[in-house]
């Protein structure tokens, strides 16, 4: 049997949770709409049509931003990829 997804709110707060199981402090937001969950500089995840959406990098090629995403009935999942994306953005960051 299918899992229904949650409300996009309903969906960040679960993904902020499943973000501090991570050690990830995490923020949700949900003053314009869309609710996102903001988790470090340059990493925001949108919570819309079932599904999170956060940026991975960008194509030169094209000039333009290349996106993940992940359903809402796997947050678990989810934080665990933004996780890896965050420690991604920190080493970065960290070198500057």
């Amino acid at each position: 049997m299918n899992e229904l997804p949650p409300h996009p709110l309903a969906a960040a707060q679960q993904l902020a949770a499943a973000l501090a199981d991570e050690g990830i402090t995490a923020d949700v937001h949900h003053d314009y709409g869309t609710p996102m969950v903001s988790v470090w500089v340059g990493l925001i995840v949108w919570c819309a049509d079932g599904t999170y959406w956060w940026r991975t990098g960008w194509n030169p090629r094209r000039h333009r931003p290349i996106y993940a995403g992940h359903p809402f009935t796997q947050p678990v999942r989810a934080a665990h990829r933004v996780a890896i994306r965050y420690t991604q953005l920190r080493r970065i960051r960290s070198r500057h």
